[in-house]
C-alpha cells in the first residue's frame, strides 16, 4: 500500500503540474487537438498553407511542370523559380529552425519528468572468511519530477525573443523571395529582350540579302556599278556576324535563366512572345513610395525583429541572474541511483520546493548584460542601414523607372520614322532613283533605332520591377499581363 501511495503521489504532482502551471492554461485547451509533432503550437501557418505573395489571392502552384514543353511565360518562370530555387529553399527551412527554438522556450514553462528502471542482480561472497555469501536480486525504479515554478522573467523574456526572431526568419523569407523574384524577372526580360535582338539581326540580315540581289540585279542590268554590288556584300556579311553574335548572347541569356530558376543545367527552354508591362501607378509620388518600402519592405521588417529580439535577450540575461523557485519531486523504489542493493523492498517519495539565490558569479553576468546591450547597439546600427540602403535604391529606381519610361515612348517614336524612311529609300532604289549609300545608311539607322528600342525596353523592365522589389511589392499581380 505503502508503494502505491507514492506511485499516486508522483503522479498527483504531474497532473497538478499541467493543469494549475502559469501560462500552461491555453495550451492544455488545445492539446488534445494538436498534432503531436507540435504540441506547443510553434508552427507559423504559412508552413502549412505556403506563402502569398504581395497583391496575390493564394499561394504560387508549387506543380512539377513541363519546363521544355511549351514557351514558358513570365509568371510560370516564377513559379518554377519559387519551388526550386535553392536560396528560396534555405529560407524557409530557416523558418522552421526558428520554430523550433521557440518550442524549446516555451518548454521551459513546462515540469521535466524522467523515469529509469532496471534489473540487478547483487551477489557478494567472502573466499577467506567464514561468513556467508549473500545474493541479492532486485528492480529499481526512479522516477523525478523537476518544474520551475517562479522567476523573474527570463522564460518570459526569452519566448519573446525566440517569437521575434520568428518573425525575423518569416521576414527574410519575404526579402528571399523578393530578391529572387527580382533575379528571375530580371533573367527573364534579359534572355527575352538578346531574343529580340537576335529577331532584330536576322530582319537585318534578310534586308541586306534583299540589298544585295537588287545590287546585283541592278549591275547585271547595267544600271548600277560593281562597287554598289561590293558594298551591298559587305553590308551583308557585317549582318550575318551581327546576326551570329546576337544569337550566341541570346543562348548565353537562357542559360542564366536555367540557373536562375534552379532546375537542371541541361533543361532547354523557349520563352513566350514580348510583352507589354503596364504602367499604371508607377508615376505616384516618391513620398508614397518610401512610405509603402518603410511599412512593409521585408528586409526592414527582419531587421527590426532581429532588434525586438536583442532588447529581449537584454532583460532576459538580466532576469537570469536573479532567485528562482523549482518544485521537485522524487520516487525510488529499491534503492537511489548509485547506491548498493537494499536487502529488503523499499519505496521512497520526495517532495520538496528549491529557492535558487544567485549570490556572485564572478561577474559573469554583468558581462553578459553588456553583451546583450552591445547586440541591442549593433542591431539599432543594423535596422538603419538596412533603411537607408533600402530607401536610397528606391529614390535612385523611382527616377530610372520615370526616365526609362519617357525613353521608351521616344524610342518608338524613332522606331516608326526609321522604318518608313527605309521603305521610302527601298522604293525610290527599286526604280533607280537612290544609290546604295542611301538604302545602307537607311538600314543602318534602322538598325541602331530596333537597337535603340530594345536597349529602352529592356531599361525600362528592368526599372520598373526594381521599382517594385525596392518597395516590397513584387508579386504576380506586378508582372504584367
Amino acid at each position: 500500500m505503502k508503494g502505491k501511495r507514492g506511485a499516486a503521489t508522483v503522479a498527483g504532482i504531474v497532473l497538478g503540474a499541467m493543469l494549475c502551471g502559469p501560462a500552461l492554461a491555453w495550451d492544455a485547451m488545445n492539446t488534445l487537438s494538436t498534432p503531436i509533432e507540435d504540441p506547443l503550437l510553434t508552427r507559423p501557418p504559412v508552413l502549412d498553407i505556403g506563402t502569398v505573395l504581395p497583391g496575390d489571392s493564394a499561394p504560387a502552384p508549387c506543380s512539377d511542370m513541363d519546363v521544355e514543353g511549351s514557351p514558358l511565360s513570365l509568371t510560370e518562370a516564377v513559379d518554377v523559380a519559387l519551388c526550386h530555387n535553392p536560396q528560396v529553399q534555405s529560407a524557409w527551412a530557416a523558418i522552421k529552425v526558428q520554430a523550433a527554438a521557440l518550442g524549446e522556450s516555451r518548454a521551459a514553462y513546462l515540469p521535466t519528468v524522467t523515469l529509469s528502471a532496471s534489473r540487478m542482480d547483487d551477489r557478494t561472497w567472502y573466499p577467506n572468511y567464514p561468513a556467508p555469501s549473500t545474493n541479492v536480486q532486485a528492480g529499481t525504479l526512479y522516477g523525478t519530477l523537476s518544474w520551475r515554478l517562479f522567476d523573474f522573467g527570463a522564460r518570459k523574456e526569452n519566448s519573446r525573443a525566440a517569437t521575434a526572431l520568428l518573425d525575423a526568419a518569416l521576414a527574410n523569407h519575404d526579402a528571399v523571395l523578393q530578391k529572387t523574384l527580382a533575379g528571375v524577372i530580371q533573367a527573364y526580360f534579359d534572355a527575352q529582350t538578346t531574343q529580340a535582338a537576335w529577331a532584330a539581326r536576322q530582319t537585318n540580315e534578310a534586308l541586306a540579302r534583299q540589298t544585295l540581289a537588287a545590287a546585283q540585279r541592278r549591275e547585271s542590268r547595267g544600271a548600277g556599278a560593281q562597287t554598289d554590288t561590293l558594298q551591298a556584300a559587305t553590308a551583308l556579311a557585317k549582318a550575318t556576324l551581327d546576326q551570329s553574335r546576337a544569337q550566341g548572347a541570346y543562348q548565353k541569356a537562357l542559360s542564366v535563366l536555367v540557373y536562375a530558376l534552379g532546375v537542371p543545367a541541361q533543361t532547354r527552354l523557349s520563352l513566350t512572345e514580348d510583352l507589354v508591362d503596364p504602367s499604371d501607378g508607377l508615376r505616384q509620388d516618391l513620398d508614397a513610395w518610401l512610405e509603402q518600402a518603410q511599412a512593409q519592405h521585408p528586409a526592414i521588417v527582419a531587421a527590426r525583429a532581429q532588434l525586438a529580439a536583442a532588447q529581449a535577450k537584454v532583460v532576459a540575461t538580466q532576469a537570469e541572474g536573479l532567485p528562482t523557485i523549482d518544485l521537485t519531486g522524487s520516487y525510488y523504489q529499491n534503492g537511489r541511483p548509485n547506491q548498493s542493493l537494499a536487502t529488503i523492498n523499499t519505496r521512497e517519495t520526495l517532495v520538496g520546493v528549491t529557492l535558487t539565490i544567485p549570490l556572485f558569479e564572478g561577474f559573469a553576468r554583468t558581462y553578459k548584460v553588456r553583451g546583450a546591450q552591445a547586440q541591442v547597439e549593433q542591431k539599432e546600427a543594423d535596422l538603419q542601414d538596412t533603411e537607408s540602403q533600402v530607401l536610397m535604391e528606391l529614390v535612385k529606381t523611382h527616377a530610372d523607372a520615370l526616365a526609362a519610361l519617357d525613353n521608351l515612348q521616344a524610342s518608338q517614336r524613332l522606331l516608326q520614322a526609321a522604318q518608313a524612311a527605309l521603305q521610302s529609300v527601298q522604293r525610290k532604289f527599286d526604280k533607280g532613283a537612290a544609290d546604295i549609300l542611301d538604302i545602307l545608311s537607311t538600314q543602318a539607322a534602322l538598325s541602331d533605332a530596333q537597337q535603340e528600342r530594345i536597349r529602352d525596353l529592356a531599361e525600362w523592365r528592368s526599372a520598373r520591377l526594381r521599382l517594385l522589389a525596392d518597395a516590397g511589392m513584387l508579386g504576380h499581380q506586378g508582372l504584367g499581363p
